[in-house]
């Protein structure tokens, strides 16, 4: 029978396990703990090293971006106090975003032109040699 007085272990939170510890350690030596962990998971049996590589790439540790929304939130830094400076800021982060937004969305548009270019060319040579 369970005993009541104590409380249920609770399996779903997060940092209770072996795994969570090391890869906390891990994130907090940086990149290249990470490369030494799998070198080293390479070399004592090649499949550790493997899943090591597969989950750096999967969370984006490897390429340097597990931390972005970390710095994100460093663009948004504490109240001043001055609330007019406050204000400018927010109006003037919020301007740069979505002109960011925007400009992304032209260099798709133009990406896409670009290829829609290309593709018309090349239907254009393929017809020509087809009617030759």
């Amino acid at each position: 029978m369970y005993n009541v007085s104590q409380p249920a272990p609770d399996f779903r939170m997060p940092g209770n396990g072996p795994l969570t510890r090391a890869r906390d350690w891990l994130d907090a030596r940086g990149k290249p703990a990470w490369i030494v962990a799998m070198i080293l998971g390479f070399v004592l049996f090649w499949p550790v090293g493997l899943a090591i590589l597969g989950y750096m790439i999967w969370s984006k540790r490897m390429f340097g971006c597990s931390n972005r929304s970390q710095r994100r939130a460093h663009y948004y830094a504490a109240p001043t106090g001055n609330t007019a400076f406050d204000a400018y800021r927010d109006e003037t982060l919020k301007r740069l975003e979505d002109e960011h937004r925007d400009f992304v969305d032209f260099l798709q548009k133009l990406r896409e032109a670009k290829d829609k270019a290309e593709f018309d060319q090349f239907m254009d040579q393929r017809d020509r040699k087809s009617e030759d």
